[in-house]
């Protein structure tokens, strides 16, 4: 059975592809359709913004996993995707992070475009943006999405933790979205009236639904790619317990760095041996495609036993990130190497005991750039074979060293006077741990995902590259995809806040 034909249609209806869908459709002779997986939300602890670490795993999560990973005690990582209306936007921590301008230099080299510099990614940040504060050089003040600047909310502890850091000469930020990104401030969050805003709740309101040129359809399997030579002519999915191909004379893909090179994959491109083992029929040798795969991990975690109890969180839970330099924590300018968060109870891995809250926190650290590179492939030819995550998280000589930094700085916050008045003693990982052994032992037990995975499609201008620099996929000529997979080296922090720009820019170039 045939559907409709669309003159685009994107796949994806999380992040990017409710930016695309609500831009592209704002020319009324193009007609788009938005097919997503999941369906609109319905559970209302997504709204609750202090839920959002408690609602991983529920039946709107794609619920990854990696393979056993040598470099963190051979543990396996759940890997959280969104599986819903606003994917993964309706499950992350919802803090908004451009990342450091000399992040997106390297893109811009990567594929000889300035429009993936900074600047040329700038005018899609502020489309995007609506500060709390207002409009300026650097803030969007009417874009769909509310990025709010706490301020009376803040937790104490976390207060004090930002005094910590001053105490130790971090520098001071107004927020973490302007051109320097070294040193601390309030988390600013995607949070309107106490309640978390997801994209497909920022860019598809009611108006834009209504819209008759834009068809959205809940609840859809996307099996492949249907291709005809060098042409995506539509795909294959499963509608209302029914297979029927969705046509399209465009077809972009937009679910993400997991999802888009497993539908590649299944579709018949990629590397000739992988799709062989897979049971699937190589149509086009593109040996990159689920290459490239890094990830941010964050230490779960520094925690500190309270002398006093911690008020529970008005915000949710991770109230202020400190990026910093690692060789000189006072350093203003320049990209950061690691990064702090203050969590105002006690965050850790599943490696180690509970520790009741109430009277704890934790100081989470990270490293901002990591080298290691990994990998994902499909398990096999269907859309519900298990797929192959490995990240290789933590096997260079870089990542480790730095996260043994990262921990060092974390504990050095920690014993500053800012925080005399809240700190008990260290339970994480505890005073007795001191040797290069043992930090490495406990660092590898406690890092878990930031939930930034990116790169298995990534953008260039060389022969290798996914996607070229308009983001059109090499070697088809109708099909284009626009996620976190594009990204060919991971920004400082969240890549949440660059995803809504890269669609930003890629939709206005096509207005």
């Amino acid at each position: 059975m045939t559907a409709q034909h669309f003159d685009v249609v994107v796949v994806g209806g999380g992040s990017a592809g409710s930016v695309l869908a609500a831009r592209l459709s704002e020319n009324d002779d193009r007609q788009v359709a938005l097919i997503e997986a999941g369906v609109a939300p319905t559970d209302p602890d997504i709204a609750k913004p202090a839920m959002w670490p408690f609602i991983q795993g529920r039946d709107y999560d794609w619920a990854y996993e990696t393979v056993p990973q040598p470099g963190t005690a051979n543990r396996i990582h759940p890997w959280p995707r969104g599986r819903v209306l606003g994917g993964s936007s309706c499950l992350h921590a919802m803090a908004h992070v451009r990342g450091h301008p000399d992040d997106f230099a390297v893109w811009a080299e990567a594929t000889g475009s300035d429009r993936w510099s900074y600047d040329g990614l700038l005018p899609g940040f502020l489309r995007s943006e609506r500060f709390s504060g207002g409009a300026s050089e650097l803030h969007g003040g009417d874009g769909p999405l509310p990025v709010w600047l706490p301020d009376e909310e803040v937790n104490p502890v976390v207060r004090a933790y930002i005094a910590a850091g001053h105490e130790r000469g971090v520098p001071t930020l107004p927020d973490h979205n302007g051109r320097n990104l070294n040193g601390t401030s309030p988390n600013s969050l995607t949070i309107r009236d106490g309640k978390r805003v997801s994209v497909a709740d920022a860019y598809l309101t009611d108006d834009v639904r209504a819209r008759p040129n834009l068809t959205i359809l809940t609840g859809v399997s996307v099996h492949r790619l249907v291709i005809d030579g060098n042409r995506v002519t539509g795909l294959a999915v499963t509608r209302d317990g029914r297979d029927e191909t969705i046509t399209g004379d465009e077809i972009i893909l937009s679910t993400g760095s997991v999802a888009t090179p497993l539908l590649l994959m299944r579709s018949g491109l990629g590397d000739p041996d992988v799709l062989r083992r897979a049971g699937v029929e190589c149509r086009l040798s593109r040996p990159a495609i689920g290459q490239n795969l890094h990830d941010h991990l964050l230490g779960a975690g520094n925690v500190y036993r309270s002398s006093q109890a911690v008020p529970p969180t008005k915000l949710q839970h991770s109230e202020s990130l400190m990026y910093l330099n690692a060789a000189d924590i006072t350093e203003a300018k320049g990209v950061p190497d690691i990064v702090l968060g203050c969590v105002t109870g006690p965050s850790v891995s599943e490696s180690f005991a509970a520790v009741a809250p109430g009277f704890a926190y934790t100081f989470l650290f990270g490293v901002t750039h990591p080298s290691s590179r990994g990998y994902l492939s499909i398990g096999g030819p269907d859309l519900h074979d298990k797929p192959v995550i490995d990240p290789a998280y933590l096997q260079t000589d870089h990542d480790r060293t730095t996260f043994r930094r990262a921990l060092d700085v974390a504990r050095e916050i920690g014993s500053a006077q800012a925080l005399t008045a809240w700190k008990a003693e260290e339970l994480l990982p505890g005073p007795g741990v001191r040797t290069t052994a043992e930090i490495d032992d406990f660092i590898a037990r406690a890092v878990i995902t930031h939930h930034h995975p990116v790169g298995t499609c990534r953008m260039g201008k060389d022969a290798d590259a996914i996607v070229d620099a308009d983001l059109r996929f090499n070697g088809l000529d109708n099909l284009s995809i626009v996620d976190a997979s594009v990204i060919p080296t991971i920004t400082s922090g969240p890549v949440h806040a660059a995803v809504l720009a890269i669609a930003e820019t890629f939709a206005a170039g096509r207005r």
